[in-house]
């Protein structure tokens, strides 16, 4: 999916952990995404992905938590950040 880049941050949150956003508009919408969003948000820890927020082509909106995939049920850029904050906060615990 083609998409304006809005946003590509890359964040420590620990000494072996970071987050990173990328977060675009889509310029060609896919159909199983019913918004105009493209996005990636990514929990690494040792260079490793465990947990990621995407609407991958094909996919849809969904969550990968490890090695499980889940549909995510995107309504807003701003709920996408709060949701993918409080996994942060419980992963962390």
């Amino acid at each position: 999916m083609n998409a304006t880049l809005l946003l590509n941050v890359r964040h420590p949150i620990a000494t072996e952990a970071s987050w990173k956003w990328w977060y675009g508009v889509s310029l060609r919408p896919s159909p199983e995404v019913r918004h105009d969003y493209k996005y990636r948000l990514a929990l690494v820890v040792n260079g490793n992905c465990v947990m990621r927020y995407d609407n991958e082509l094909g996919k849809g909106d969904h969550k990968h938590m490890g090695e499980e995939e889940t549909f995510y049920p995107f309504t807003t850029p701003e709920a996408l950040l709060d949701d993918f904050w409080r996994d942060i906060d419980n992963w962390r615990r």
